[in-house]
């Protein structure tokens, strides 16, 4: 997944973090000295807070709403576009706020309803960190967006659009003139992928480092939209909760610290990402929800036996209250899944994206849990069925079949896709790239796969299984074999919202089982027995919006 950390687009470049570039040389984070930063403090302008982070950095918050309106790196007005500001959802009513300084950190809090929200500033630091406590459903607030300037960062890459492009669905995906397609879902990454976004022109870096995510919703391989950049200016977000093809249902409570970081062109400060943010000193200053460290327990496991060592392995903990995750080591299974609150979780372990192991564990304050090693029955893993033929593998994602990596920052009609049309034939050595990842009742329902079967199989009964990983409008497959056909099976249950179209196969993990009678083979060994797959549904519209859904595997077992 890694992909170079910097990618030039005329003069200027942007950023998008991964695991891959972790390593990347850093400027934000704490610096020696900055409890003496000369400048440090805040003032009041009448309208707005205005802190002085005694770096290269000042912002401003509103009296009024809390909004950020405006963010002045080394004297350079960074925030805005279209006359709108930096801030939760879009935008809060009128709030209480204020503002409080305990030593070399600055304190900017906000209260609407049951919704508070704040913006911290530490002594010499170029960075704002922020939290957001989300107690109810009462107040929206599904993300914080950063707003920037036009001009200052450009790309045109998969997350960006101009208008004059053409839009080609809803109001947000747009077709370049080369029949590219643009869009701010286009993000590429699942949450596990990536530790900030942002931009840098070389000389000047503008990033949001995620939070844990621990409060948010879908887990490891959830996919939202990231940021965007237009004709206006651009946009920087962390997601609180993203409602496009979730799985979850939305959770309560902190989120945060994310952290808005300015550098000299070079990638934020590790020290600053989710898994090494270490913020002792906001323990003491009254944030809601808020957990430190001492309140945290840790989950830690000695292996993972039955493992397909071709895929990597995630360990993953969820509860109605907080989620979190952790990579299995590859040699033997090794993982820790440090900083997780209290209480006890569903633990599943993932092949790439495919769970093929769930139990539970308790987690306590000020303890690690120690779990012995952990066996994957080879009956939980699909891969090791025995089989006549098989596409694609058993991960929980479309990979390796036709389209799929495009699907993650391209609309279907763009341009750069292979026809979404085309049977194939067992054997042939390109079964899974030839067939599409995705399949639609209005594009291509009715794929064909020709394969042949010797005496001894034609004369049994088979099972024939088809792995999704999520639909659109409700759509599954119903299959025919030669002149037998399948009953319409029913719908397993999947996200209600479009998908395939924004960059996302990540749904809920289901296997479609046929039983296909022996009557349905051809006796003539020398023929091909012709499997058709047509996806029905009542619901979905025309094209790519039509009832649809993604591949994860097919095959036929003995």
């Amino acid at each position: 997944m890694s992909e170079p950390a910097n990618r030039p687009v005329g003069r200027r470049a942007f950023v998008l973090g991964t695991a891959a570039t972790a390593g990347t040389a850093a400027l934000a984070g704490p610096l020696a000295g900055s409890a003496s930063a000369a400048g440090f403090g805040w003032s009041d302008d009448g309208s707005h807070y205005v802190v002085d982070t005694g770096a290269s950095l000042v912002f401003k918050v509103s009296k009024t709403n809390g909004d950020l309106t405006s963010l002045v790196y080394k004297g350079t007005e960074y925030q805005g576009y279209g006359g709108k500001n930096s801030h939760v959802e879009s935008g809060l009513g009128t709030s209480t706020v204020t503002i409080a300084r305990s030593g070399s950190t600055i304190l900017v809090s906000v209260a609407y309803g049951t919704l508070k929200h704040y913006y911290a500033a530490r002594s010499g630091e170029n960075n704002v960190y922020l939290w957001t406590d989300k107690a109810d459903a009462s107040v929206t607030a599904t993300r914080y967006i950063v707003r920037v300037k036009a001009g200052m960062f450009l790309n045109d890459e998969p997350d960006s659009y101009t208008y004059t492009t053409s839009t080609v669905e809803a109001s947000d995906v747009f077709a370049k003139s080369d029949g590219q397609t643009r869009s701010k879902h286009y993000s590429r990454r699942r949450v596990i992928d990536y530790d900030y976004i942002g931009w840098t022109t070389g000389s000047v870096g503008l990033y949001v480092v995620r939070s844990n995510h621990e409060k948010a919703s879908g887990g490891p391989f959830y996919r939202s939209l990231l940021r965007h950049q237009s004709a206006d200016g651009g946009g920087l977000y962390e997601i609180l909760y993203y409602g496009e093809n979730q799985t979850e249902s939305q959770r309560f409570g902190l989120q945060g610290p994310y952290v808005i970081a300015f550098t000299d062109g070079g990638a934020p400060s590790s020290s600053l990402y989710h898994a090494n943010l270490g913020t002792p000193w906001a323990d003491s200053l009254g944030i809601s929800g808020y957990v430190p460290a001492s309140g945290r327990g840790k989950v830690a496991g000695v292996g993972i036996t039955g493992r397909n060592t071709a895929f990597p392995y995630t360990v993953g903990l969820s509860n109605a209250d907080a989620q979190y995750w952790g990579s299995a080591r590859s040699s033997d299974g090794y993982f820790s899944v440090p900083g997780v609150l209290p209480g006890t979780y569903t633990l599943s372990v993932f092949k790439g994206e495919l769970a093929v192991h769930t139990g539970s564990v308790t987690v306590t304050a000020g303890a690690t849990t120690t779990l012995d090693t952990i066996g994957i029955p080879s009956s939980n893993d699909p891969d090791n069925a025995s089989a006549i033929w098989r596409i694609g593998d058993w991960n929980g994602a479309p990979s390796g079949f036709k389209n799929a990596d495009l699907m993650t920052y391209a609309h279907p009609s763009d341009v750069r896709a292979a026809s979404w049309t085309g049977n194939v034939v067992i054997g042939s050595g390109s079964e899974t790239s030839g067939f599409p990842c995705y399949l639609w009742k209005d594009v291509n329902s009715g794929i064909s796969v020709y394969f042949k079967l010797t005496a001894a199989q034609a004369a049994a009964a088979h099972t024939l299984r088809i792995g999704v990983t999520t639909a659109y409008a409700n759509g599954r497959p119903q299959i025919s074999v030669n002149d037998w056909t399948s009953s319409v099976p029913s719908s397993p249950g999947q996200p209600s919202t479009r998908s395939l179209t924004v960059g996302s196969y990540r749904g809920n993990n289901h296997t479609f089982t046929y039983s296909v009678p022996a009557s349905a083979w051809l006796t003539d060994t020398s023929q091909y027995n012709v499997l058709k797959i047509n996806v029905v549904s009542g619901s979905g519209t025309t094209s790519f919006l039509s009832a649809g859904t993604s591949i994860d595997a097919i095959d036929l077992l003995t």
